[in-house]
């Protein structure tokens, strides 16, 4: 039965190539620290449940220190120039976007038609569609535009270079969600809540529950680390136990809320700094501030859209 862990080795395999690509790649003189960043990530999805707690704490720490200590640099893969790129885009047009367009369709198809055939976990199969999408992706391509062998790795190595650190960002942002919620940060919001909060007055939770979720997404840069924290503190307790909430409706569009921080946060640095960065804008923050006028309303429409369908 294909489960995580297959994926865990899919992509720890991607990243040890990543590592060893950037090895030999002579013109990036910070070779050495590109090999060693992307070969800690790849050993952790290889053996990290055999690591443990200790071991994969080390792992991190080896990441920060590499990332913080700027070890990281870009490389300059053996790849098609500027003007290769153009040309092929001219003669195919929009028909390039097909590949990416599989992996979504594939990643859908596969949670509603093979969760209970026995191939795959059930658990997991929205995540194990995901990943043969990506796989039926690049056959195509290889099919279709007949790269050389080397140039989807040699491709993620440049774009992985380019982001650098951020890329894991949000992982870790992930995680230490999880670690504020263990040591009880969402009890301690939950009873602020409960003081602050009119009793019975389910839009005031509703509007606490949202804009937490949003101001927490922007202190921590990521809605996966915001919603450990507002889940426990006023979503599982206050909305879904007490006003009897929709547990799917509160948690998903719960998230959406938390996404709409995303956009106003230097924090979430994968999404808004590092943009800034490749487009080489003068003003780090342009992205930021260009989508606050869209995130301010999204977080409005949120709100109104637990409140209607979470308690109908």
């Amino acid at each position: 039965m294909i489960g995580l862990h297959h994926l865990y080795l899919l992509t720890g395999a991607c990243f040890a190539a990543f590592a060893i690509l950037s090895l030999r790649d002579r013109a990036n003189r910070k070779q050495i620290g590109n090999f060693a960043f992307w070969g800690l990530i790849a050993t952790s999805f290889f053996v990290g449940d055999y690591l443990g707690d200790l071991g994969n704490g080390l792992l991190v720490l080896a990441l920060v220190a590499l990332a913080g200590f700027g070890a990281l640099g870009r490389g300059h893969p053996a790849t098609t120039s500027t003007e290769e790129k153009a040309a092929s885009s001219e003669r195919r047009g929009n028909w390039l976007f097909l590949p990416a367009l599989v992996i979504p369709v594939t990643a859908l198809g596969g949670t509603l038609l093979l969760k209970d055939s026995g191939w795959i976990d059930p658990k997991q199969a929205t995540l194990v569609s995901l990943g043969a999408g990506v796989l039926i992706a690049l056959a195509i391509c290889y099919s279709w535009l007949r790269p050389p062998a080397l140039a989807p790795l040699q491709e993620g190595r440049r774009l992985m270079d380019s982001v650098g650190w951020a890329a894991v960002l949000p992982q870790m942002l992930a995680a230490l969600g999880a670690l504020f919620a263990l040591a009880g940060v969402g009890d301690v919001v939950g009873a602020l809540a409960i003081r602050v909060l009119p009793e019975g007055n389910l839009i005031a939770a509703v509007i606490v529950y949202a804009l937490g979720m949003a101001a927490f997404t922007m202190i921590m840069g990521n809605a996966f680390a915001a919603f450990p924290v507002m889940a426990g503190a006023v979503g599982l307790p206050i909305l879904i136990r007490h006003f009897h909430g929709d547990p799917a409706a509160v948690c998903a569009i719960g998230m959406l809320a938390g996404f709409c921080g995303t956009l106003m946060t230097p924090m979430a640095a994968n999404f808004n700094i590092v943009p800034a960065a490749l487009l080489e804008l003068k003003d780090r923050n342009a992205v930021v501030k260009a989508q606050v006028g869209t995130a301010i309303p999204l977080l409005l429409c949120n709100i109104a859209l637990i409140y209607f369908l979470a308690f109908r």
